[in-house]
């Protein structure tokens, strides 16, 4: 990882994150808390979601009907969670939500 700049490296994951991989949103929030005050754990994270990236390279989000996938109705669905406290860092409370069509992801946030 010393020829990868780490905030070079995460620059190029939210990238990856806001325009095609909504999967790498928690992750990359995560990673980037650290740009500044990094260790060897920060670097192995960020190498962790590089394999990631790596082994989910044929897969893709599908909207609408797909071959295999019929029986997937046009239902808008939302789910929350939520946590106290969660954080180690800072004691604070960890939030998400997704909302599916088809399926499929079309808006999700997670943070603190």
């Amino acid at each position: 990882m010393l020829e990868v700049p780490y905030a070079n490296a995460v620059g190029s994951l939210m990238y990856a994150m806001v325009c095609t991989r909504p999967d790498l949103a928690y992750s990359v929030s995560l990673v980037s808390k650290f740009m500044e005050n990094l260790g060897k754990t920060h670097q192995q994270a960020l190498k962790w979601i590089l394999r990631y990236i790596k082994g989910s390279i044929g897969k893709s989000l599908i909207y609408g009907e797909a071959e295999g996938y019929q029986e997937i109705t046009t239902v808008i669905e939302g789910f929350v969670d939520f946590d106290f406290g969660g954080c180690l860092d800072t004691r604070k409370s960890l939030t998400g939500y997704v909302f599916t069509a088809f399926g499929t992801e079309i808006s999700w946030k997670a943070g603190l």
